[in-house]
């Protein structure tokens, strides 16, 4: 969907685009939305300080930031969403909850799930106003709904797999009451254990996906904890303090087991840890807003970070900032070349396949499965399209694709059946292959 990238369209638009554009619209992003966190809320110089450290041991702001990746958006939003939460909880005034309103509403068209959230903005609302909050929340969510739909079906794409699965509500209707109960129960029971195997190798020898896992089921451990606390101090003194505390973290500690129940329900094990990534982020912000006394819990959570994102971050695509090595820049030199003396880009119609190549997923060697190397499409002319696919879809359809260009590993399967049916090559490394099918 292209809600989920529209600051770097934004950014495009005014400030034109090349290939940094998304990291320096990252960096701008974050960085104003921690200044306008920090003006809303107003925190104490003890809570800014253990914002810094925690910000600062939770590595994967700066790996994100410092990519061409989406998350960092989601992270803003949703801190800018709490700041503005915390500061409407401390003042109430209708441009905060219109802000509110609108940032939800983004968040939900970008991801469906942040309708966690929408329902914050929505249950202040009519906290305000019983009769037209309770309308007006309900004609927001159904106009958001409609608007998802309509850029689901016209804007977005599924491209290798569904966004999110939904068999768990569909098997009722299809096969029965019975076989939706079953097929529920036993999903979660089975996506339940394999999250737990996560769990367990993440701190163990440090795989991503589950360390992600392991920091939100502690985030949500100190959330529900201080709920507790606060609960029971709040039923004695009455305090609003107390309260509007209460309001965010029962809110926060909420969205975070529905969200744990939507992971296991609708996303694949791996794929969908990144989402949990947004959650951490915001919560972050949330507990250096705390109120206590000994800020035992911001230290049990820097000291997890610590570990499970700086000392068992071994992964270097999950944890490193991509940078440029002298062995790539030389690859990317040559191919520049090839597609500068080879390629050129047919104005006549367009867009058209004849100005497209195939980026082959990966495909498998005699040194067994082999991602292609996509960066050294980068130097493809200027117009150019690339379209993903996976080696199976290939292998299957190879004669019908209508792209002009096809890139894949050299040595694997599709390099030997793009030789066979005479296409041409246009040029070659240790990595990539290049044909002109037509």
């Amino acid at each position: 969907s292209p809600v989920l990238v529209f600051p770097w369209i934004l950014w495009g638009l005014v400030f034109g685009w090349n290939l940094l554009s998304p990291v320096i619209c990252n960096i701008v992003l974050m960085t104003v939305t921690i200044f306008v966190f920090v003006w809303l809320v107003k925190p104490t110089w003890k809570q800014l300080g253990i914002l810094t450290v925690l910000f600062g041991l939770y590595s994967l702001f700066v790996r994100y930031m410092l990519s061409g990746m989406p998350e960092v958006i989601c992270f803003s939003m949703l801190i800018l969403f709490y700041g503005l939460a915390m500061s409407y909880l401390q003042k109430e005034s209708k441009g905060k909850l219109i802000a509110m309103f609108v940032i939800s509403v983004l968040l939900v068209l970008m991801r469906p799930y942040m309708l966690l959230f929408l329902a914050l903005a929505c249950f202040f609302w009519i906290r305000e106003d019983r009769k037209w909050g309770s309308i007006g929340s309900v004609i927001v969510v159904a106009v958001t709904g409609i608007l998802y739909v309509l850029i689901k079906h016209y804007l977005g794409a599924e491209y290798f797999t569904p966004l999110f699965y939904t068999d768990w509500i569909t098997t009722f209707f299809t096969d029965g009451i019975g076989a939706g109960f079953r097929n529920f129960f036993g999903t979660l029971h089975w996506k339940g254990l394999e999250f737990v195997r996560h769990c367990i190798a993440g701190a163990q020898s440090g795989l991503a996906s589950g360390a992600f896992f392991d920091g939100y089921l502690l985030l949500l451990a100190i959330l529900l904890v201080q709920s507790f606390l606060d609960f029971r101090a709040y039923r004695r003194e009455k305090q609003t303090g107390l309260r509007n505390q209460l309001i965010i973290e029962v809110h926060f500690a909420f969205s975070l087991i529905a969200m744990l129940f939507a992971h296991l329900l609708m996303y694949k094990m791996t794929e969908g840890s990144k989402h949990f990534l947004t959650f951490i982020a915001a919560g972050i912000f949330i507990v250096s807003m705390l109120e206590t006394k000994y800020y035992k819990k911001a230290v049990l959570l820097g000291a997890a970070f610590l570990y499970l994102y700086s000392y068992k971050a071994v992964e270097p695509y999950d944890y490193q900032v991509p940078y440029v090595t002298q062995g790539r820049q030389e690859q990317i030199a040559y191919w520049s070349e090839v597609f500068a003396e080879k390629v050129s880009v047919d104005t006549e119609k367009v867009p058209d396949y004849k100005n497209v190549v195939i980026w082959t997923l990966g495909d498998v060697t005699e040194e067994g499965n082999q991602s292609l190397k996509w960066q050294l499409l980068y130097g493809t002319p200027k117009g150019f399209g690339i379209s993903c696919c996976e080696r199976e879809y290939i292998t299957e359809h190879l004669t019908e694709l209508q792209s002009r260009y096809l890139a894949t590993v050299s040595g694997g399967a599709i390099d030997e059946m793009c030789r066979t049916a005479g296409y041409e090559e246009l040029g070659r490394d240790a990595d990539m292959v290049l044909y002109q099918r037509y």
